[in-house]
């Protein structure tokens, strides 16, 4: 190996790699200067993004433990800190649930689910990888919000508030980890064409394809850019909604068909 690739070849961990940004992402980074270690639930989906990977030359590490079990991830990240400590991660992994009808909460264990993976589990993977990032004194962390954390939205409560909590969290940590050469960038989507998306109760204007989405996201990560939020039209009015008092947000919402809900009222 050369010095010249020595000193350019990087690793990428990226959860959730079977979905749609996850694996645009995998594809986005995939080439003969990357390790890739990609997670997802589905081992067949996995094997296959891992392949599509190969062919472009990166070094792929394929995982599907579950990152719910606190003593499963610690055991497989503490392995990554200590082979293949990741330069950048991207904890894409992540899940929707929305409430049955008008009136109606979310069923409490979805609730649970969805904070685990959204929320608890990315933090949890900064917890453990931090250190040996900081002791290297480099690294990218890498949240996934969403442009539903700048004003909840009546269709998905619970999504709403696991993406506001994730942003919150990674602009604090941009701060707190800045001396350690440590950088953190929270990403922002609108709708993102997936099966995800699609299940989403409401209008989706202004969708993107994965793949555009996982280009615009790769450069920011470059970039090292505190905040990646798209497309424009649309972070620009779900940004209003946290600026304008809560009701005219909310009266907006409702009138935009925000509020939707499959076999509502």
């Amino acid at each position: 190996m050369s010095t010249t690739h020595q000193t350019t070849f990087r690793c990428v961990l990226i959860t959730g790699a079977t979905g749609a940004i996850g694996s645009a992402l995998a594809n986005e980074y995939a080439n003969h200067d990357t390790h890739l270690i990609l997670h997802g639930r589905n081992l067949a989906a996995l094997e296959q993004v891992g392949e599509n990977c190969r062919a472009q030359g990166a070094q792929v590490t394929l995982s599907s433990i579950d990152l719910g079990d606190e003593t499963a991830l610690a055991n497989w990240l503490a392995e990554l800190c200590t082979h293949h400590l990741p330069n950048i991660v991207i904890a894409n992994a992540g899940k929707n649930t929305h409430p049955p009808q008008a009136g109606e909460l979310e069923a409490w264990p979805d609730v649970q689910a969805l904070l685990d993976i959204n929320l608890t589990t990315p933090i949890a993977m900064a917890h453990h990888l931090v250190p040996a990032m900081r002791a290297r004194g480099s690294g990218q962390l890498v949240f996934i919000s969403s442009l539903a954390a700048w004003h909840g939205l009546p269709s998905t409560p619970t999504y709403s508030a696991s993406k506001a909590a994730i942003k919150a969290y990674g602009e604090g940590l941009r701060g707190l980890l800045a001396p350690a050469g440590i950088g953190v960038t929270v990403v922002m989507p609108g709708y993102v064409t997936s099966p995800m998306c699609n299940a989403m109760p409401g209008p989706k204007p202004w969708e993107w394809p994965p793949e555009r989405a996982a280009r615009v996201i790769a450069r920011g990560i470059a970039a090292n850019r505190p905040r990646v939020s798209f497309p424009f039209p649309l972070n620009f009015g779900t940004w209003w909604l946290a600026v304008l008092p809560a009701a005219v947000s909310q009266w907006l919402i409702k009138r935009l068909g925000f509020d939707h809900l499959e076999g509502g009222s």
